[in-house]
């Protein structure tokens, strides 16, 4: 037997503001309490799929993300680091390589693994590496080549390649909005 819970939407706190407030929408919140469920799931029901429904479902992937983390290595040390602290990760020869301001790490997974479990923050900008828009402080545009991307406090850069730079510019811009 299903046990229904509603909780108003405004009591929901979203970086000191409520969630209806951030996004100026009218919408009902309706929590179903099942005991017989293995995993909670979030389903979104709406009569169009607004840019609001969109910035709700990316608020939502981004809490969730936001608390993910994935072990990482050096040596026979394991790490466990928020992946909020990663700039980029790259393959290198010893296999894919996780990259803080001070640091390296390894990581157990590929590239396009890490795709699949990485928030939305996280891109890929070459056939060999994926970075966390985040942390980018300036690119240097190439017509001719791969564009450069440099970060934050660090001495560390990586390179777009053609192919990726103009879905980076729209994520960039995107999280100017």
């Amino acid at each position: 037997m299903k046990e229904k819970h509603f909780q108003p939407f405004y009591l929901w706190q979203y970086p000191g503001q409520s969630l209806r407030y951030a996004m100026g929408v009218n919408m009902k919140i309706q929590i179903e309490v099942d005991k017989n469920i293995k995993e909670n799931e979030v389903i979104i029901r709406c009569n169009e799929l607004s840019e609001e429904v969109r910035n709700l479902q990316v608020i939502l992937e981004d809490l969730v993300s936001h608390k993910k983390r994935i072990t990482f290595y050096k040596g026979d040390t394991e790490y466990y680091l928020y992946l909020e602290e990663i700039l980029f990760f790259d393959t290198e020869k010893s296999g894919i390589c996780a990259h803080t301001t001070n640091n390296i790490y390894n990581v157990k997974y590929k590239l396009y693994e890490l795709e699949e479990l990485l928030p939305r923050y996280f891109m890929r900008v070459s056939k060999s590496t994926i970075l966390n828009v985040n942390h980018i402080y300036s690119i240097t545009r190439s017509l001719s080549s791969a564009s450069k991307v440099e970060f934050q406090n660090t001495h560390k850069q990586v390179y777009v390649s053609r192919y990726y730079y103009k879905t980076l510019k729209i994520k960039l811009l995107e999280k100017r909005k």
